[in-house]
């Protein structure tokens, strides 16, 4: 992969996507829930999945399945190309060994004295696999491509040891294929079925043993040159029959990079909507939700030294975790904070009007929350008087005023963090300056 690589626009928040659930806070091989990983887009080897009720139409509720389906919608007027990359993770075994007195090496549970630890633990390694084909040739019959990545052992010399880091095969197929809709402008529906064919893990087998021939956080990049794709979520009036007849399972895909562009698509085990980005203040993965940032970075501050080292020797991404978060300036932590990434401003239209007063910023209120559907702590305030710090309306054309009340003492550092108590505009009594 080049600078010029076409999924470069949408390669942040596809690792994302990769990682989510790669290993939760806090990071510990001793946590029990980092013993149940890998959450969202797993193919199970499909006899194993089969015997547990997993049918390549997914069970309702589940994340896993042996198959997965993609189908999105393509303007393409006359012959384009269309790029996929099928991206999943591999998950391998990390096996801590030393001699023993016969010289013969055997696997121990940890190795390592002092701020030096290695454990035994399994990790994943990322996995990628293109298919490049033109619409004329996807309308003419399925194009398939077979996804094989061999069995392997690796070994890492350590002090006093040695790591042995193995893995199964894994062997997968992707068949890609179009078809013609019934719409007054061209349109192709595109398909892409990803199924693991793993023919050696029985049905009767540990969950341990049937992830290590599983793809792990499947998903699928789509791009095209020359046509555009359409939006599932939001599509234009002429193509909302189309998009009702696209089955997706397993996944589903939404339109990728630049806002406003519709040459590349995401189609992700996770929801999300259209153009998802990953949150310009975050400073790094932390594999345990794309919006929370500030608060896993908190907790994992809040880790004893002794906790923090268990964690670094559990997977080497749990150790960049820690390194990065250790080391972050106050400036970049205060970022994690929130920001508003859309908002409208009262003064924009001259302020708003509460009971035939203005009211804008520096106005001072009232306050009188409801009685229900509000804040449970707002209870308290009713009564106090407020100043108004900012009108902003939201998504559904409400009005709030971010207030700070008045008399409080903490009132000038909420101001300096912008924390706001939020109102709406039936909560408040408009009062006069002063």
């Amino acid at each position: 992969m080049g600078p010029d690589d076409t999924f470069d626009s949408v390669r942040a928040i596809a690792d994302a996507i990769l990682y989510e659930g790669y290993l939760l806070y806090p990071y510990r091989r001793s946590s029990g829930k980092n013993r149940v990983r890998w959450q969202f887009g797993v193919l199970l080897p499909p006899a194993w999945a089969r015997a547990r009720g997993l049918t390549g139409a997914g069970v309702a509720g589940s994340a896993e399945s042996w198959c997965q389906q993609t189908e999105c919608l393509l303007e393409a007027d006359g012959e384009v190309t269309v790029e996929l990359r099928i991206r999943f993770l591999h998950q391998q075994r990390r096996q801590v060994q030393r001699r023993d007195a016969d010289g013969a090496w055997q696997p121990v549970d940890s190795l390592g004295d002092g701020p030096t630890l290695e454990l035994s633990f399994d990790e994943a390694v990322p996995r990628e696999f293109d298919l490049r084909a033109g619409t004329a040739e996807l309308l003419a019959g399925e194009r398939r491509i077979t996804v094989d990545v061999p069995a392997g052992e690796e070994i890492r010399p350590l002090d006093g040891g040695r790591i042995v880091v193995s893995r199964s095969a894994i062997r997968a197929s992707v068949a890609v294929s179009a078809t013609r809709c019934a719409t007054a402008s061209p349109l192709l529906r595109l398909r892409c079925r990803v199924e693991n064919d793993d023919p050696a893990t029985p049905a009767d087998a540990a969950r341990e043993d049937a992830l290590r021939a599983s793809l792990l956080s499947c998903h699928t990049l789509l791009a095209t040159r020359g046509g555009s794709f359409v939006s599932l979520l939001d599509p234009p009036e002429w193509a909302a029959a189309a998009v009702r007849d696209c089955v997706n399972t397993g996944t589903f895909p939404v339109l990728a990079g630049t806002p406003g562009a519709r040459d590349v698509a995401l189609s992700s085990p996770i929801i999300l909507y259209d153009h998802p980005r990953v949150a310009p203040e975050s400073p790094g993965d932390l594999h345990d939700a794309t919006e929370i940032d500030e608060i896993l970075s908190l907790r994992t501050l809040t880790l004893t030294d002794a906790e923090k080292r268990e964690a670094r020797a559990t997977d080497a991404r749990a150790a960049e975790i820690i390194d990065r978060v250790d080391s972050m300036p106050p400036a970049a932590l205060s970022r994690l904070h929130g920001a508003v990434r859309s908002r409208r401003a009262a003064a924009a239209v001259d302020g708003v009007t509460v009971a035939g007063v203005e009211v804008s910023r520096g106005s001072r209120v009232r306050l009188r929350p409801r009685r229900s559907g509000t804040d449970p702590q707002d209870m308290f305030l009713d009564g106090r008087t407020g100043l108004v710090e900012d009108v902003l309306q939201d998504v559904d054309d409400t009005w709030h005023l971010a207030v700070t009340v008045e008399d409080d003492p903490g009132a000038d550092l909420n101001r300096w963090y912008g924390r706001y108590r939020y109102f709406t505009l039936d909560e408040v009594e408009p009062l006069e300056a002063g």
